[in-house]
């Protein structure tokens, strides 16, 4: 059974590791999410990973099958537009177990979490617009399009951009009232 938690440092390399697996590379295509047909390179480093867990605004979550990091899921806190929300990003599940309920739990996880610890009034995300599939996903767990679409950073250190016209587009799901 999946076991979720905070992350703690220690988490840091798993972490990325496991994110870097489920994004890019080869190791990617095990699973239905992968974006390695528009993105070479790393999507993070332990390092950042580690910079991410010392911030009071951030929470990392991971979810745990017989002792391995399989899931992850870094939400901050922001203010935006006058509200508090609760950023969820760096969604990664291990490739070879996507599409068995995962990806749902640990957003769940998250969302439960945010609004237990922070007061927000919604949760959001950016996506890469060529992701279809992922957006269909995100769709189906309430986000919606805001219409807000900004350019993808092309300039990276980690990252080669392997297409043209990639973009973030934001989408947002309210905290529903009882």
């Amino acid at each position: 059974m999946l076991a979720i938690r905070r992350a703690q440092q220690a988490d840091a390399e798993a972490i990325a590791i496991l994110i870097n697996s489920a994004y890019r590379g080869e190791s990617s295509r095990a699973g239905w999410t992968t974006e390695a047909d528009l993105i070479e390179g790393l999507r993070t480093t332990t390092q950042e990973i580690t910079h991410l867990l010392q911030q009071s605004y951030i929470m990392i979550l991971v979810g745990v099958l017989d002792h391995e990091v399989v899931a992850t899921i870094c939400c901050e806190w922001l203010k935006e537009g006058g509200q508090n929300k609760a950023k969820l990003g760096m969604i990664a599940v291990k490739p070879t177990l996507q599409n068995q309920g995962i990806g749902k739990q640990i957003i769940q996880a998250a969302e439960l979490q945010a609004s237990t610890e922070w007061n927000i009034q919604a949760y959001c995300m950016t996506v890469v617009t060529a992701r279809d599939t992922l957006i269909a996903f995100y769709g189906r767990q309430g986000y919606q399009p805001t219409g807000l679409v900004k350019p993808f950073p092309y300039a990276s250190d980690l990252w080669q951009v392997k297409v043209d016209g990639l973009q973030f587009e934001y989408f947002e799901k309210p905290i529903s009232i009882a």
